[in-house]
């Protein structure tokens, strides 16, 4: 099973980012996501942003995530 989270990017330089979620930061590979940029939240997989989340939905998601740890 895979799972991607929902993280928030905080830096940017090029084709990476450095995203934080729950305080950690680490850094992430923004290459398939073209128009990332530093305030939007991605999915992270495996190291790559995979998609673009609006806060909202982010929000809701990490929620969940919460509930069930």
């Amino acid at each position: 099973m895979c799972l991607g989270i929902p993280v928030k990017i905080v830096e940017k330089k090029g084709k990476t980012g450095i995203a934080e979620i729950g305080g950690v930061k680490r850094e992430i590979d923004l290459r398939l996501v073209e128009d990332a940029e530093i305030g939007d939240y991605v999915i992270l997989h495996a190291g790559f942003a995979i998609q673009k989340l609006d806060e909202k939905e982010a929000q809701e998601t990490l929620d969940l995530i919460r509930e069930i740890l």
